[in-house]
């Protein structure tokens, strides 16, 4: 049996939509095998400055980041799409271990295989410290709600 998360390829915007919600609302519920399956068995990341092949490695991963990132709350916005790729420009906020609050900015480049799975991630991101009177990212996006968050 072969693996498939639709919608699949080529993306129009509607179906473009459906995978940065899905993956938003996958996102969100910090659950690294949730996560990992909508990626394909050989799946390479660029995550920052680590690179990663395989579901394996990108669960370990994953477990890790919501280890140490807690509270972690994330929006993803479309940027592009065309054929199998998608961009795709996000910010999440998270606490740290020590209390502290960060707010994340970055800009991911998504490679969909036939079935419909990422066999190709890149992530670039940078982590801003905020206080949490600043937070603006409380929770999972309301059913629905495609509003763009503000850059700053």
């Amino acid at each position: 049996m072969t693996d498939s998360r639709p919608p699949f390829p080529p993306f129009d915007e509607e179906s473009a939509w459906a995978k940065v919600l899905g993956a938003e609302a996958a996102w969100n519920t910090r659950d690294p095998d949730r996560v990992a399956s909508a990626y394909s068995e050989d799946s390479i990341w660029r995550n920052r400055d680590m690179f990663l092949r395989g579901r394996d490695e990108i669960r370990a991963f994953l477990t890790q980041k919501w280890d140490r990132e807690l509270e972690y709350a994330l929006r993803k916005d479309l940027w592009a799409f065309t054929g199998n790729r998608i961009a795709v420009r996000f910010q999440y906020e998270s606490k740290s271990t020590d209390g502290g609050w960060f707010r994340s900015y970055g800009n991911e480049n998504w490679e969909f295989d036939d079935n419909g799975l990422m066999r190709r991630r890149e992530a670039s991101i940078n982590d801003v410290a905020i206080d949490a009177s600043e937070r603006r990212i409380l929770g999972p996006r309301p059913e629905g709600d495609r509003t763009v968050i503000p850059l700053q």
